[in-house]
C-alpha cells in the first residue's frame, strides 16, 4: 500500500504525472528540502518551514508550484490570483519543462529564507 504522497503522484495520468514527478525530483534535490503530506497535497519544507507545494490548477488543468512567500517575489510568470500570501508558477505539461525559469524563481524564494 502506497503512502498518501506516493499515491498522489501514482494516480495521475500522463503527461501530468511525468511533469509532477519531474517537479518532485527537482524540489527534493535541493539541500534542506523535505517532502510532507499536508493539507491533502505534497508540501515541501525548507529547513523546517513551509516553502512550496505542488498542485494542479482546476481552471487550466496544469500543474503548478505554489510558493508560500510568493507575494515577495517579483516575477512576471508568477500568478497571485485570489491568494494573499502565495503565488503560483503554472507549468505547461504539454511542452518542455522550463527548468531554468523554475530554478531562477526558486533561487529567489530561497533567498527570502536566508
Amino acid at each position: 500500500m502506497l503512502n498518501p504522497l506516493d499515491q498522489y503522484f501514482e494516480e495521475k495520468e500522463q503527461p501530468l504525472k511525468g511533469c509532477l514527478e519531474y517537479l518532485r525530483v527537482l524540489l527534493k534535490a535541493y539541500d534542506g528540502i523535505t517532502e510532507h503530506w499536508k493539507y491533502g497535497l505534497p508540501f515541501y519544507y525548507y529547513k523546517g518551514k513551509m516553502f512550496c507545494y505542488l498542485w494542479i490548477h482546476k481552471k487550466f488543468n496544469q500543474p503548478y508550484i505554489g510558493l508560500v512567500d510568493g507575494k515577495k517575489i517579483g516575477h512576471e510568470d508568477l500568478l497571485q490570483e485570489k491568494r494573499a500570501r502565495m503565488k503560483i508558477l503554472l507549468i505547461n505539461h504539454q511542452e518542455d519543462i522550463p527548468k531554468q525559469k523554475i530554478e531562477s524563481i526558486l533561487k529567489q524564494a530561497f533567498a527570502l529564507r536566508k
